[in-house]
Order: C-alpha cells, then structure tokens, then sequence
C-alpha cells in the first residue's frame, strides 16, 4: 500500500452528470501502520499532517472544488446544512442545495448513504452506524432534502457485511420495536446473537419514506482487509474511508 493516488470507488447510480460522488479506499496515501495508507481521519491517533496529505491527494484526484466538510460524527441524528458549517461541527450527516459544497463522512465498517434527487438540485451524506440508523438518520436526511422519496436516488456504500455483523438482542428489539419487518435483516447465529444486515435494514427505511431506487450494498470492510478500514476488525488502531458527493 505505498501508492500515493488514491483507489476510489465511483457509485455504480443514474446520478445526474453534474452530482459527483466518491467513496476512498484505505489504499493510496501516505499513512503507515496500522493507518495504512489513505486514512482520512485526524480523530484516530494518526499523525496530522499525514492525514492533511491525504486529504489534499484525494481532492487533487477528485478535482474536489473544495475542501470537503469534515464533521465531528458521534452517532446521532442530525443533519446539516453543508452551506451554513464550519469544518469539525457535530453531526452525522450534512446536505446542500449549492453547488461547490462538498459532503462527506467518514466510516469503518458504519454505512455511507449518498442521496441525490433526480434533477440534481440537492445531495446529501449521511454516517448511518445501527444506533443512528436505529434512531432514524435516513428519515432525517430525507426530511432535509424536501421532495417526495420517489424523487430520490440512493448509494449505499462500503459497510460491514451480513455475514459478520454480529449484534445483541438489544439491537434486534430496537429495529423491531420500530419496524416488525426489520426481522428479515437478522439472521441468528450459534452463539446466541443475531448476523444483522445493515444495507437491508437500510433499504427497509428507505422504503419506508418512499424511496426504491437503492443502488450498492454489495461491499463487506470486515471481510476485504486489501480494501478497506475495519473498526471491527482491527480495534481503535485503524484509518476511516470517506464518502463524498456535491453539486458542479
């Protein structure tokens, strides 16, 4: 992983040209072990001005028109507008209505939802962990955006797979309490717990307001080491990909 041009993946989505959108890798920067190498989080015990290298690599590769909004992501709820924050602010996902303003979260085995609508006037992202997708993150991104979801495009990005998301029954009651057909994303396991699906139960909430037009869904960080951070998999010692779109 000594490349310094960034591995990106572009969503595979009927996006309007002018919606750019981007998910990173772990490949192609310059951090080390164990942030090896295109870690994009400053949160994670990296050293600073590797991770500033890295960001700069990834907006000269994307042809970004600016600095990304980086947000303070703690699991919650909350969305804002990317046109009225400063880098760093508290929340979970961010929206705009203009052009130039660049989206982006960050995750490590969490989900990534990029939103557009399908005249591309307006995009949102969104860091959709269980507890924020428990919660209702996406009803909120959705509630931003202010058309009807049949209006709307989703990607889901690179997540932790149904595979090996193992999760307690206290997970499985919070997305059943809500959603009876939540079930269907949870498989049990030989060890008393639950295999939780987390693109599932996303498309499930998506459903919910209207939206059927769910592109991705098909990555697992956990399993791919090659290709991705994995919180799970490799502890607090670990890098965060970046999920990015905006308006040109």
């Amino acid at each position: 992983m000594t490349s310094t041009k960034p591995d990106l993946i572009q969503p595979n989505w009927p996006a309007p040209p002018h919606v750019r959108a981007y998910a990173t890798t772990r490949s192609g920067g310059g951090s080390i072990f164990p942030y090896d190498s295109l870690n994009l989080a400053k949160h994670v015990g990296d050293d600073d001005a590797l991770v500033q290298r890295n960001r700069q690599l990834l907006i000269q590769e994307i042809n970004g028109p600016a600095e990304p909004i980086w947000l303070s992501q703690v699991h919650g709820i909350e969305v804002v507008a990317a046109d009225a924050v400063v880098p760093g602010v508290t929340a979970d996902g961010s929206y705009t209505l203009q052009a130039g303003k660049v989206c982006a979260v960050l995750t490590a085995d969490c989900l990534p939802v990029l939103m557009c609508d399908r005249q591309g006037t307006r995009v949102v992202a969104v860091h959709a962990g269980w507890r924020g997708l428990a919660a209702g993150i996406l009803e909120v991104a959705v509630s931003k955006l202010a058309v009807p979801g049949s209006e709307l495009l989703v990607w889901l990005g690179p997540a932790i797979g149904p595979q090996v998301f193992e999760v307690g029954d206290e997970v499985y009651q919070q997305f059943v309490a809500v959603d009876s057909q939540a079930t269907q994303a949870f498989t049990p396991n030989a060890r008393g717990r639950w295999l939780a699906d987390i693109y599932t139960l996303a498309r499930q909430r998506l459903a919910s307001r209207g939206i059927h037009e769910v592109y991705g869904g098909d990555f697992c960080t956990y399993s791919d080491s090659e290709r991705f951070f994995s919180y799970r998999r490799d502890g607090k010692a670990t890098g965060r990909m970046a999920s990015l779109i905006w308006l040109n």
